[in-house]
């Protein structure tokens, strides 16, 4: 699964392919950057500091591998290569080499203006959007995004090599920012080109979202988002509420296409704490779900009227009833409403349902899955924990759904009833909370008579 691009590159390896703008170029010469296994073997395992690793793409015949420079052990060097694409050379900090990687991890080849993404023939914009169910980030593909290739820099402008310089790794300042004029530079890196068409070479996108009039600043992302600017200044300074990097900075201002930001909002919206803010008790001081809320309320009254409106209980707020005796016996009668009250927390009979649709599943998934008449039974450990709280706090209920689970595995499943309650007995011996020997006692009187299990 690919992640969020949230890193920001150092450098350009000499070798690249594919020129990340405005960053300059370092000497890579010190690293092989034809094989992954040669890469992660720089690394892995050659010291305090070093570390390495490789990855086959199997989907396109791709790889990936990043290794700690050798000569300076807080950087690290990530080579992405594509057999019809070349490869990206890229120098990030050792700090953000394992991040940044994972982000390489599967169709990304190159990442440009702060995330949008290329596989080789789409554009796509930063990752944001995550999918629940399927486990993924959504893909949004920039409406038509053109490729820049440095044949079309070096076309549009002159640019003067002796000017520039590629830098050994020794002298790579990662907190300067890049001075001069880069296309000198790209002059020089393509005078090295021996192996690969400049028009071959991508460098970066181009987009009508991308363009300056699109672009809105921190005011406008706190606006999309429906939060204050304040807070969203607070937000990117402490580097919280996965702020996605910017597409720009003008004039010392970080700025992001404003796609990006309604995606980052739209993010916001679909998050856990915005779903939870949908069932928060409007009419009370607190910010508590509402079901808490109400059982808050509700045990709160139970309770000011068990203590207050009883003459003989009422008396015990005189001082000499002041005892850690006379406390104790409020509490456990406190503690006894509570604990006889199971019922009316929990909907017991609805929970007792839900286990039986649960078990059945698991029954039928046991049958596919062994394909025999007589096959066993596994439950999962999160079903076998409910029947287990189910037995411990509602007996009687549970009593009855041990009957009704067996009888319809047998009816709609085609299961033996000794399949299903020796199932019954191991999941709850394994997962449940109670001993062996009280489970066999509980389970000999609530399956029917003559059930062996």
């Amino acid at each position: 699964m690919t992640a969020p691009y949230r890193y920001k590159a150092v450098a350009n390896g000499i070798r690249t392919d594919h020129p990340t703008p405005d960053l300059p170029f370092v000497d890579d010469s010190h690293i092989p950057i034809e094989d992954p296994v040669a890469v992660e073997a720089v690394g892995r395992g050659a010291g305090d500091g070093m570390w390495g690793r490789e990855d086959a793409i199997k989907e396109d015949g791709s790889w990936l591998a990043f290794t700690t420079d050798p000569v300076r052990h807080d950087l690290a060097w990530i080579v992405r290569w594509h057999p019809a694409h070349g490869r990206s050379v890229v120098l990030y900090r050792d700090a953000d080499a394992s991040g940044a990687y994972m982000t390489y991890w599967g169709p990304p080849l190159l990442f440009r203006s702060g995330g949008y993404w290329w596989d080789g023939e789409v554009w796509y914009r930063p990752l944001q959007i995550f999918d629940r169910a399927s486990e993924e980030y959504l893909r949004r593909p920039v409406p038509a995004a053109s490729i820049t290739t440095a044949a079309d820099l070096l076309a549009a402008g002159r640019g003067e090599p002796d000017d520039a310089a590629v830098l050994p790794i020794s002298k790579v300042d990662v907190d300067a920012g890049f001075t001069g004029r880069w296309i000198d530079h790209l002059s020089l890196w393509a005078s090295t080109r021996h192996n690969r068409d400049l028009d071959q070479c991508v460098v970066s996108l181009t987009a009508h979202e991308l363009s300056a009039d699109q672009l809105v600043n921190a005011a406008g992302m706190a606006e999309m988002a429906g939060v204050a600017a304040s807070t969203f200044r607070s937000y990117l300074a402490r580097g919280e509420a996965d702020i996605p990097p910017p597409q720009a900075t003008i004039g010392g201002r970080a700025m992001w296409s404003r796609p990006v930001a309604e995606e980052w909002a739209e993010s916001r919206r679909h998050s856990a704490e915005s779903a939870a803010e949908t069932m928060v008790d409007r009419e009370g001081d607190s910010d508590l779900p509402r079901g808490v809320a109400e059982l808050w309320t509700r045990w709160t009254e139970i309770f000011r009227s068990m203590l207050w409106d009883h003459p003989d209980r009422r008396k015990r707020w005189a001082l000499r009833w002041r005892t850690e005796a006379a406390v104790q016996d409020i509490a456990k009668t406190l503690g006894w409403t509570v604990a006889a009250s199971v019922d009316r927390i929990v909907p017991v009979d609805d929970l007792a349902v839900t286990i039986q649709l649960a078990f059945l599943r698991e029954v039928d998934e046991s049958r596919r899955m062994d394909g025999s008449e007589q096959h066993s039974v596994y439950l999962t450990p999160h079903v076998a924990r409910m029947l287990d709280w189910l037995i411990q706090h509602e007996p009687r209920r549970a009593y009855h759904l041990v009957s009704s689970m067996l009888g319809e595995a047998e009816r709609s499943c085609g299961a033996s009833r000794s399949a299903v309650a020796r199932g019954l007995h191991v999941a709850l011996v394994l997962d449940g909370h109670l001993d062996e020997a009280d489970y066999r006692k509980f389970l000999e009187r609530a399956l029917p008579a003559g059930t062996s299990f």
